[in-house]
């Protein structure tokens, strides 16, 4: 730990008190318009689906509301200590991936908010999922808070360790799903962490195409799966035809480097249609491509739209004239071992930013509906522990180091933190579900009718 990191970081205390980071503000927002600002660049019809996936319980709403919270924190003081954030650290955009020597990783797996910001925002926003996700599983209070607690103590352990490293042990440090099975394959949660596991290991790009893809008229051709993938016609709104993605695959080559390049030259366009895909990503140009290199080598890519951070709206906008780029970039700093085909370009047709990357590639993620308590202790720990890596590789770890300190007084207040906050979710949550009983936000009208009755709605869609 460098001495002048770590004086910076306890200096940064007099900016904002650790105590005072368990501090929640209420300006009177109404989540609800905050919500419809950023459905601004959103498909229109997709918005019924995206507010369905959200009403189905106060965690799924979390989910989709990273404009809201980002809101929220953007009224409290701050350290003044800086990252890469992931700008949408919940415990779902935690997950396993491959890496490139064929390993399985467990890593943050969704930049689309990354932003430069205060460390603690990412930490505050994992906490206060774990809460939710706690009270989801019908937890006891103290053991949601155990869980939660567990993470903001993963967080600072781990950023003790790693503000005594040199900078290339950070840089090359990862976390092997091998090492983390072990702590999770006990009680309730041992079969589906190891069904999870599995599936995983199973999800490559040959697996993608056997589910994804179907020979017509002895071509191959993605299959149609609505509203999840669609065909989209050249007459739609959205602009997309196959001369203009052939287009932007030509663009998105010049993004990536010289031996990528290489690589992608073997692949010839076959298709593309429309994906849906996640919660708060639902309304967001979402695209499927399948290209391959013979009629046994198919590769299929995600071509997924980038707009602003909602970080943007309250902290220094990035740097990059492209938010795919924006995307790419952030990632490349955040995880230990990204994709190897990320790349980005922008439609010249329509202005909209897109990032690449392939489609599955060892994705996955563990269940947190199948915990047992003790199981989201270690899970929320993991988590806190590789957001700790990841803000070490772009920040000061010593800085940072210096300001949590060795106690546990700002595992308190983050504990706190995120116990108002997912109080204050569970509100916005019923104001979402009363709107949509009352038609006053798109949603299809099964849920409204469910949402109205008091009948639960459904588990979010698959995405």
């Amino acid at each position: 730990m460098t001495p002048v990191g770590y004086e910076l970081g306890r200096s940064a205390r007099t900016r904002v008190s650790r105590s005072a980071q368990a501090e929640l503000t209420d300006d009177g927002r109404n989540p609800l318009t905050l919500l419809a600002a950023a459905d601004e660049h959103r498909l229109r019809e997709l918005l019924p689906l995206r507010y369905e996936r959200m009403i189905a319980s106060p965690f799924s709403f979390f989910r989709g509301a990273a404009t809201v919270m980002a809101h929220d924190l953007a009224l409290l003081p701050h350290s003044g200590l800086f990252v890469q954030a992931g700008g949408n650290a919940h415990l779902q955009n935690f997950g396993m991936s491959g890496t490139p020597d064929r390993r399985l990783v467990f890593d943050q797996n969704d930049f689309d908010e990354t932003l430069e910001a205060p460390f603690e925002w990412d930490l505050k926003r994992l906490v206060s999922s774990v809460i939710l996700a706690g009270r989801a599983n019908r937890f006891k209070n103290g053991e949601a808070s155990a869980a939660a607690a567990g993470a903001a103590a993963g967080y600072r352990e781990a950023m003790s360790e790693y503000a005594t490293k040199r900078a290339l042990e950070v840089w090359y440090d990862r976390v092997e799903v091998d090492d983390i099975v072990p702590l999770l394959k006990r009680g309730r949660s041992s079969v589906p962490t190891l069904q999870a596991v599995q599936k995983a290991r199973s999800r490559d790009h040959l697996s993608a195409a056997a589910k994804l893809t179907e020979r017509v008229d002895g071509e191959w051709r993605l299959r149609e799966d609505p509203p999840l993938l669609t065909h989209v016609p050249d007459t739609s709104d959205e602009g997309m035809d196959e001369e203009l993605v052939r287009r932007c695959i030509r663009e998105y080559r010049q993004t990536l480097p010289a031996d990528r390049r290489v690589l992608l030259d073997r692949y010839t366009f076959v298709d593309f249609a429309r994906k849906v895909v996640g919660v708060g990503s639902v309304g967001s140009r979402c695209w499927v491509v399948l290209l391959a290199a013979s009629t046994n080598d198919p590769l299929l890519l995600q071509v997924k739209e980038a707009g602003q951070s909602v970080l943007e709206w309250h902290l220094t906008p990035s740097p990059y004239r492209n938010a795919g780029q924006r995307v790419v970039e952030g990632q490349r700093l955040i995880q230990a071992a990204p994709d190897v085909l990320l790349g980005w370009f922008r439609d010249p047709a329509a202005g909209h930013d897109y990032y690449v990357r392939q489609l599955w590639d060892a994705k996955g993620s563990f269940d947190t509906s199948t915990f047992d308590a003790a199981g989201l202790t270690k899970y929320a720990r993991v988590c806190g522990r590789v957001l700790a890596r990841a803000h070490a590789r772009s920040g000061d770890p010593a800085a940072i180091a210096g300001y949590i300190g060795q106690g546990d007084r700002f595992d308190r207040s983050m504990l706190k933190f995120g116990q108002a906050y997912a109080d204050r979710t569970e509100a916005d949550h019923a104001l979402l579900v009363e709107a949509v009983a009352a038609e006053a936000m798109p949603a299809p009208q099964a849920s409204a009718r469910r949402a109205s009755t008091g009948v639960p709605v459904d588990a979010p869609l698959r995405a």
